[in-house]
């Protein structure tokens, strides 16, 4: 497709993008490099879900911080993220080597490890977070727009499915580990940080060792960075971005789920039991969801996601007992999987190739941006009004987000 046809690319894209691939039978054969991907995704997310499970205990109770400090730490922290999302994603465009910029950034999330356990006061774990960050703001789209390279159209969703499945894995396990090691050590916040290391340099081992980038001729390559290039975005893809952050508006920080858990009854030790339950269903789903969104068309699914958060937001709105409370965390587990990878792979269909890091780049930032609001408008709900109001607002935005969907 030329560059003028890309200009005049509208929402009739989403139509094409929602029709079911004439072959589909190779979803089911991902490239190697997709699972390899993956695995670095699940091996850093362990090595960072140990850390940060404990970070705000140790960082109050060893290094004797206020809890405004840990705040102004984690906002310094998804703040950096966010804003280094747009640059490397448009930098991968112009460099045309999105490995190099992913590896780099794994590579700044491994060696800021050993500084959790080494560090004597609070400004090294600052530092320490910071940099982490910039890590992950460096990698994230590189890596997305990667996978969107390395697999085939019809294998996009199953693709996204399957990283964010292994990311998942890592995500659960790693709190789980956390738990466990601190209960055989006797809480031994070092030794735990210590041992978190070791799958932080294993995805950086995968990630350099066993993911290969497709072959890019010197044409595909822009020769400079330009302003103007984002004007090639298409109104399909502007149009995934804001339902996408409309519905980040309902979708406020997992943190709302454990409050509500405890406002129940949940005791406070079996909090983590939440995020476990919530990531073992998405983990569990979202590679189906991928693998379907391939066969099927993308929107019908991303709907059904979006009912799953109204379900999830109406159960843990009205709901006053453990049991329905853990059963809006289930719908929230299946709103995730059935939106996260599909909205990915919807970024992946409607950008240019040559766009591709620009534009989850972009993608993220929104993303980042909306997710802070989100969580602002969920507090400030919950202490003027209570827990009901904030899932109720959530429900609300939601319902906005899919009558949008299903007007596009």
């Amino acid at each position: 497709m030329g560059e003028g046809s890309r200009n005049e690319m509208s929402l009739e894209h989403l139509v094409v993008v929602d029709a079911p691939p004439a072959a589909s039978k190779s979803c089911t054969q991902l490239p190697r490099s997709i699972w390899a991907l993956g695995f670095v995704s699940m091996f850093m997310d362990i090595s960072s879900e140990m850390i940060h499970a404990l970070l705000p205990i140790y960082l109050v109770t060893v290094l004797g911080a206020s809890t405004l400090a840990v705040g102004f730490v984690e906002g310094i922290a998804e703040a950096t993220a966010n804003i280094t999302k747009i640059f490397s994603g448009a930098l991968s465009d112009w460099l045309g080597k999105r490995k190099l910029l992913t590896a780099l950034g794994y590579g700044l999330a491994a060696f800021t490890k050993p500084v959790f356990p080494l560090a004597a006061s609070l400004g090294w774990v600052v530092a320490a977070r910071f940099i982490d960050r910039i890590g992950k703001g460096i990698r994230d789209a590189p890596r997305d727009a990667l996978i969107a390279d390395i697999a085939s159209p019809d294998q996009r969703g199953a693709s996204f499915g399957l990283r964010q499945a292994l990311d998942t894995v890592g995500a659960f396990v790693g709190p789980l580990a956390a738990i466990i090691l601190m209960s055989l050590s006797s809480d031994n916040f070092r030794l735990v940080f210590w041992i978190a290391v070791i799958p932080a340099f294993a995805a950086l081992a995968v990630m350099l060792f066993a993911v290969r980038e497709p072959v890019r001729h010197d044409a595909e390559v822009r020769p400079r960075l330009r302003l103007a290039d984002v004007k090639r975005l298409s109104v399909a893809f502007w149009t995934v971005v804001g339902v996408a952050m409309i519905l980040t508006l309902a979708r406020f920080s997992e943190a709302f789920l454990i409050l509500r858990s405890q406002n129940v009854g949940l005791p406070t030790t079996l909090a983590p039991v939440i995020m476990v339950v919530m990531n073992i269903v998405y983990a569990i789903t979202a590679y189906p969801a991928g693998v379907l969104s391939d066969r099927f068309g993308r929107t019908g699914l991303l709907a059904l996601g979006i009912v799953c958060l109204i379900v999830a937001d109406l159960v843990l709105a009205l709901g006053t007992s453990i049991t329905l409370v853990m059963a809006g965390v289930v719908f929230w587990g299946l709103h995730m999987a059935l939106t996260q990878g599909l909205f990915a792979s919807l970024i992946a269909d409607t950008a240019p190739d040559d766009l591709r890091g620009t534009a989850f780049g972009v993608f993220n930032f929104a993303g980042g941006i909306a997710m802070l609001v989100a969580s602002v408008l969920a507090g400030g709900l919950w202490e003027a009004y209570g827990p009901a109001a904030t899932f109720l607002a959530g429900a609300g935005f939601s319902t906005v987000a899919l009558i949008c969907l299903c007007l596009l």
